[in-house]
């Protein structure tokens, strides 16, 4: 019973479910285990069989204005590649290297 002057005290939310929390990271990390990791190794299976497939050629260069404009040349290399330039995929001003 509670004393002449005393408000009444309510719980935490958290104080009522003290051990919720170990539950919740037992069932987040088997979730992980159990169905993110294979979902992801289901995703890069599909992505490798479907590559293996199927080969794609690179586009028909077409010179846009607008695009790969080059104001000053880049401060590495020979200034007209860029930092992560890789030859089959990126093109150069001029058009794809050979």
């Amino acid at each position: 019973m509670a004393a002449w002057g005393d408000a009444p005290r309510r719980a935490m939310a958290s104080a009522a479910a003290a051990h919720a929390g170990a539950a919740t990271g037992r069932t987040w990390r088997a979730l992980s285990f159990l169905v993110a990791l294979p979902a992801v190794g289901v995703c890069m299976l599909n992505v490798w069989l479907e590559q293996k497939r199927q080969h794609h050629a690179a586009p028909a260069f077409v010179p846009y204005h607008h695009l790969r404009i080059r104001t000053k040349p880049f401060p590495w290399g020979d200034g007209n590649h860029t930092l992560f330039h890789n030859p089959r995929t990126n093109p150069l001003p001029t058009g794809y290297e050979k």
